[in-house]
C-alpha cells in the first residue's frame, strides 16, 4: 500500500473530492483526519473510511479561521502523533455575476476560503511537518479556471489562479525541508458543487461538448490524482499543478453533425477541382 502508516489530513472531507480522496488514502493505508463544517457528512465520511480498516477522526472546522485549523493539525498530532499529508481541499464555488454587480461581499467570500483558507492549511502543517523533520506531502486544489476567465466568475476563477501561485511559492519555501507542495486543478467533476449546472441540460452538453473525453469527471479522477500527488511515487516533484480534466484544457469543442457534413463538402468540392 502506498501509504501505508501515513497520516493524512483532507479538508473539505465532508462530501465530494474530499470524501473521495480520504477515501482512497485509506485504500492505500492511511489514518485520516477529516475536517469540514458538515458534521453529518464528516459522519459519513469516517463510516466509509473505517470500512477500509483505517483509523479515522473527524472535526469541525472553518477554514478560515487559523484556531480551527490549527485545531485539526493539533487534533492529528494528538491522536496519530504526526502528520505526513495535508490535502487543502475546503473551497466554494458559485456561478456568481456579471463582473459589474459582482459584489465585495461575495468575492471576499470566495477569497477567504478557497485562497486563505489554502494558505492556512498549508501554513499550519507545514510547521508540523518542519518540526518532525521527516518531510511530508501538501496537496492543494485549485481548478481548470486556474487557467481561464469567466465573465459570471471572476472571484472563482481569482481564487483559483491564486492557489496555483500560493502552491509554487509554498514549494520554494518548503523544499529545504522536504516538504513537497503541488496542486490538482479538476476539470468539471460530478460533486455536490457542480449539482445545478450538471442538471441543466443546455449548460451539461456544452461542458461535454468542450471535454475531449466526453463525460463530466468523477470525484475517483481527483482521488487518484490526490493518490500520485501525496505518495513516495511523486518524491522528486514539487510546485505542480496537474489538471484531471478530460482534455478540458485543450480548448476542443467537439463539431456538430452539421459542421462535419460542411467539411465533408467542402473537401469533395476541393477534390473535384483539383480533379482529385
Amino acid at each position: 500500500m502506498r501509504l501505508d502508516g501515513k497520516v493524512a489530513i483532507v479538508t473539505g472531507a465532508a462530501s465530494g473530492n474530499g470524501r473521495a480522496i480520504s477515501q482512497r488514502f485509506a485504500e492505500e493505508g492511511a489514518n485520516v483526519v477529516l475536517a469540514d463544517l458538515n458534521e453529518e457528512g464528516l459522519a459519513e465520511t469516517e463510516r466509509l473510511v473505517r470500512q477500509q480498516e483505517r483509523e479515522a477522526l473527524s472535526v469541525r472546522c472553518d477554514v478560515t479561521s487559523r484556531e480551527d485549523v490549527q485545531a485539526v493539525v493539533d487534533a492529528a498530532v494528538e491522536q496519530f502523533g504526526r502528520v505526513d499529508i495535508m490535502v487543502a481541499n475546503a473551497g466554494i464555488g458559485t456561478m456568481g455575476a456579471p463582473f459589474l454587480e459582482l459584489e465585495e461581499s461575495a468575492w471576499d467570500a470566495v477569497q477567504d476560503v478557497n485562497l486563505k483558507g489554502v494558505f492556512l492549511s498549508d501554513q499550519i502543517a507545514a510547521r508540523q511537518m518542519v518540526k518532525q523533520g521527516e518531510g511530508g506531502a501538501i496537496v492543494n486544489i485549485a481548478s481548470i479556471m486556474a487557467e481561464q476567465g469567466s465573465p459570471m466568475n471572476a472571484s472563482y476563477c481569482a481564487s483559483k489562479a491564486g492557489v496555483k501561485s500560493l502552491t509554487k511559492s509554498a514549494a520554494l519555501a518548503l523544499a529545504p525541508f522536504n516538504v513537497r507542495v503541488n496542486a490538482i486543478g479538476p476539470g468539471f467533476i460530478d460533486t455536490p458543487m457542480t449539482k445545478e449546472m450538471r442538471e441543466e441540460p443546455v449548460v451539461r452538453e456544452s461542458l461535454e461538448r468542450q471535454t475531449p473525453m466526453d463525460r463530466i469527471g468523477e470525484p475517483l479522477d481527483v482521488a487518484n490524482a490526490a493518490l500520485f500527488l501525496a505518495c513516495e511515487e511523486t518524491k522528486f516533484m514539487t510546485g505542480q499543478t496537474i489538471f484531471p480534466d478530460g482534455g478540458f484544457l485543450l480548448n476542443y469543442v467537439k463539431p456538430t453533425e452539421e459542421l462535419i457534413a460542411a467539411g465533408m463538402r467542402l473537401q469533395a468540392e476541393k477534390d473535384r477541382k483539383s480533379g482529385g
